[in-house]
């Protein structure tokens, strides 16, 4: 019987191994080696580093505090009744409406779910969200936003929003549906639809003038009053918000936000320097200027507003005739104004639509040739349609009248404000009328004067005047004829049935593409007849700390819709991997 030995076997470790290799390398070898070793693992961290980087991204984070320095006092902080900068302001944070106001992609959903609109457009329907509240905790209703239109409607309340509501009525069909009626259709139904919606119960039966909650709000927007400052005469100096946690769009990302207030706008840029305020806004050229040479970054966007020269032909005869009129088109260097007034801070425009509304946006390419051509071309053709030039340098003309001949002298007036950019304006255009050979004399006035005494009754022979266009179909009131007295604002006095017409069927047409046609062929009208000379759209100018992220301002037709965007405003960041990140 034999017996088998076993076989034993050793095997050394991956370590040992590793250990045993460099053991009989040479010294020269060894180092080689942890060279090579130590490139490697660089080499691979950095890959790791860069992997690591590619998946993360930088999102905001909750937190931060902005501080703005605002011109005015708060009054009526309430959407019904606010009109100054200093209301709507305030107005646009703490409230919100079934749609919020989106920039050029238009209005947003906000308190509202969804809506329905029909086919022709006369009736939209609205579901409220669920678990939307006020600041107070109590929720909102539909028996609130009916309350809010209700007070706008009113006719003993007097409204700015009133106009917006005319001819439609909304009722319930149950707790969480509107629906709302309109008499004929209105493309810009939805952006009503923005109008802050106030608690019924905290507003109740109360004079709305008189009541506290006019500088003590409660809305459902973005943020709530969290404290106020006032002086000892009860003047409000400054409001201390915060984010509202339960807003419909969900909680803003900056914790904090202070409003200060200021008489006027030199103390509130003191302010800003001196480190009061973070941000400020509604600047004017002038002060714009000053502080970029300080090395501020200062912002701007055009408003769609047009300032133009707006002829009264029933108080002096001269605009009737073409010639004239189209040389002071011609003669007035608008590049100048916007270079030396506005500093830069507007554009030039030539036409009655402002920038952000047509899709050419009102702007022109400016005049060919030098200003010695310009001047020249002009004398030319106020020569050849009987303008002589006269001894005392202002031109003349001679015109049979029932026969009998009369001696008309090339001069007019131009009345505006006394408001230095518009005062300067006027000047310029003075100016440059007065090298053609026309002799002008500038009327300034204070503007409650102006508008009361002059605009008015029309007392004018050229207003130099400022025309706020927020919408397409504000055009109605400044050049329809119906529009042509107080309190109309057509204060060109135009009158044209075929301009008419075409204002009539695009306040009412919904398509898009229908009323840009009609608005297009309107612009045509006024540019053939001349009734005005279109001059500038000026720029909406602020400063902002170069930490704030997120303020979206494609597009707003007043101040206060910088504010649209404020709940995606953010000062913090961090870094987390792209599918933690929300979209």
């Amino acid at each position: 019987m034999s017996l088998e030995n076993p076989i034993r076997r050793f095997q050394l470790s991956g370590k040992e191994k590793l250990n045993s290799a460099i053991a009989a390398f040479s010294k020269k070898e060894r180092i080689v080696f942890a060279v090579f070793s130590v490139a490697l693992l660089v080499s691979a961290l950095a890959i790791l580093q860069s992997i690591n980087r590619s998946l993360m991204v930088r999102v905001p984070l909750e937190g931060g505090s902005i501080s703005e320095g605002i011109v005015g006092t708060p009054r009526f902080i309430n959407p019904v009744l606010a009109s100054s900068p200093a209301d709507l302001d305030m107005v646009a944070l703490v409230y919100s409406g079934l749609m919020r106001k989106n920039g050029k992609e238009g209005p947003l959903t906000d308190l509202a779910l969804k809506y329905e609109v029909s086919d022709d457009g006369l009736q939209y329907i609205f579901t409220l969200k669920d678990d939307i509240y006020f600041h107070n905790g109590e929720p909102v209703t539909a028996d609130d936003v009916i309350f809010t239109i209700d007070r706008v409607k009113n006719s003993v309340i007097t409204s700015p929003q009133k106009i917006n509501w005319e001819g439609v009525t909304v009722k319930k069909t149950d707790e969480k549906t509107l629906e709302f009626n309109l008499r004929q259709p209105n493309p810009n139904f939805l952006e009503n639809a923005t109008l802050g919606i106030m608690p019924k119960a905290l507003w109740g039966n109360d004079s709305m003038e008189l009541n506290a909650a006019n500088t003590a709000p409660i809305g459902s927007g973005p943020y709530m009053i969290d404290g106020v400052t006032k002086e000892g005469n009860g003047v409000i100096t400054s409001y201390e918000l915060v984010a509202f946690e339960r807003f419909a769009l969900g909680k803003p990302y900056i914790k904090k936000i202070n409003f200060n207030f200021y008489p006027n706008e030199e103390e509130m840029v003191k302010a800003f320097e001196d480190g009061a305020v973070s941000q400020i806004s509604s600047l004017s050229p002038s002060v714009a200027a000053a502080l970029k040479e300080k090395e501020y970054e200062v912002n701007s966007v055009v408003l769609p507003r047009v300032f133009g020269l707006f002829f009264n032909q029933n108080q002096n005869q001269l605009f009737l005739d073409k010639a004239v009129t189209r040389a002071i088109e011609t003669a007035v260097d608008k590049d100048r104004i916007v270079r030396e007034v506005l500093r830069g801070y507007g554009i030039v425009i030539d036409s009655p639509v402002p920038p952000n509304i047509a899709a050419d946006g009102g702007t022109t390419a400016g005049k060919k040739g030098t200003r010695e051509e310009i001047v020249a071309s002009v004398k030319e053709d106020l020569e050849k349609s009987g303008w002589k030039l006269g001894e005392n340098g202002i031109r003349q003309k001679t015109t049979t009248v029932n026969k009998k001949k009369t001696n008309a002298s090339l001069e007019f007036s131009i009345s505006t404000s006394n408001a230095p950019e518009l005062a300067a304006t006027a000047e310029r255009i003075r100016q440059d009328l007065m090298e053609v050979g026309m002799k002008v004399e500038v009327k300034t006035f204070e503007t409650g004067n102006l508008n009361q005494n002059v605009i008015r009754p029309r007392q004018y022979d050229a207003l130099l005047f400022g025309q706020i266009v927020n919408r397409e179909s504000d055009l109605f009131a400044f050049w329809h004829s119906s529009q042509r007295k107080d309190p109309g604002q057509n204060v060109a006095m135009y009158t044209n049935a075929q301009a008419d017409k075409l204002l009539e069927e695009a306040f009412v047409t919904v398509s898009d593409e229908t009323r840009a046609k009609k608005y297009a062929q309107l612009e045509s009208e006024i540019k053939k007849d001349m009734p005005a000379v279109f001059l500038y759209s000026p720029d909406f100018i602020y400063i902002t700390p170069g930490d704030l992220k997120g303020l979206k301002m494609d597009r707003i037709a007043a101040p206060s819709e910088r504010f649209a965007s404020i709940h995606s405003w953010f000062t913090n960041t961090e870094n987390v991997w792209k599918i933690f990140s929300k979209n």
